[in-house]
């Protein structure tokens, strides 16, 4: 893909409709090399980007899923101790030798991280949800995503041997070091608007007609615009076509909404409000979704 046209296109082949600013992003990866720093808000099509560019350019995708006190071992590498155990065990009595290769590749476990960047071929390194860690994690990354490579004390510096497209995702909540930023190419992802949103719907369930698509994002967008735990995921979206559609819907009145909701809403207390503040409105005669407030 040689332009940002080109990358918007191959995008959208794989089922991926993206603005300019995510094609352009997309595109300026893949040329300057530089990882790209992806935030917004849950649900917006944050880590699909990255699969949707893995199944675009035909590179395998290798994601890292942070959470909460995620370290090194995890991320990177660790020794099989095991293994390791078992050498210097099957060695007996012959010490120059029981430690003579313990601490080599034969025993390495890969984690995500080493094996993006110790791939033969071209890799999508997805770092997904990097707000989840700490400040410390971050440093760490710092020589990955700034020179491609990873020094292991036993065996070395380890350099990339190709170059990954990286896509780290952040759900914004916490703010992200400086440090990180200056490395990263920037996008912000929001919820699209209604036609953009109809046309992703319709992609992904084609027999959905334009009226029933249409109530369907303007529903889906009244439901957002309330205070929830969990506003609906644009995957939430077309979940919900793909459930009308099966179901033979052919509007979605109050009775249909509140018994399909659920596959919007996914906290009880949100059922409880969505219910009170849409379906009711949805229930008033010669209301339409757009109309309400």
């Amino acid at each position: 893909m040689d332009s940002v046209a080109e990358v918007k296109e191959g995008l959208g082949e794989v089922g991926y409709l993206a603005d300019e600013p995510a094609a352009l992003v997309a595109y300026l990866a893949q040329e300057l090399g530089k990882p790209v720093l992806v935030e917004g808000p849950a649900g917006v099509g944050k880590t699909e980007l990255a699969k949707a560019i893995s199944r675009a350019t035909g590179r395998a995708l290798i994601r890292l899923q942070c959470y909460e006190g995620l370290d090194e071992a995890k991320a990177l590498y660790e020794w099989n101790y095991r293994k390791q155990l078992l050498r210097i065990q099957a060695s007996g009595d012959q010490s120059d030798e029981r430690w003579e290769d313990i601490f080599s590749e034969e025993f390495l476990l890969t984690r995500p991280l080493l094996e993006a960047i110790s791939s033969e071929q071209p890799v999508v390194l997805l770092i997904d949800e990097i707000d989840k860690t700490d400040q410390e994690f971050e440093a760490m990354l710092l020589e990955v995503l700034s020179d491609f490579q990873i020094s292991i004390p036993e065996l070395g510096r380890i350099e990339a041997r190709s170059h990954p497209i990286v896509l780290l995702t952040s759900n914004n909540t916490r703010e992200l070091t400086e440090a990180l930023k200056r490395r990263c190419l920037y996008l912000w992802l929001d919820y699209p608007g209604v036609e953009r949103e109809m046309e992703i719907v319709r992609l992904h369930a084609p027999e959905l007609d334009e009226r029933l698509a249409r109530r369907l994002v303007e529903v889906v967008h009244m439901v957002r615009q309330l205070d929830l735990k969990k506003p609906p995921s644009i995957a939430e979206s077309i979940d919900w076509a793909r459930v009308l559609l099966l179901l033979g819907a052919d509007d979605i009145d109050r009775s249909v909404f509140e018994r399909t909701m659920n596959i919007i809403v996914k906290h009880r207390s949100d059922i409880d409000l969505v219910a009170e503040r849409v379906g009711v409105q949805l229930g008033q005669p010669g209301l339409e979704a757009g109309a309400a407030g």
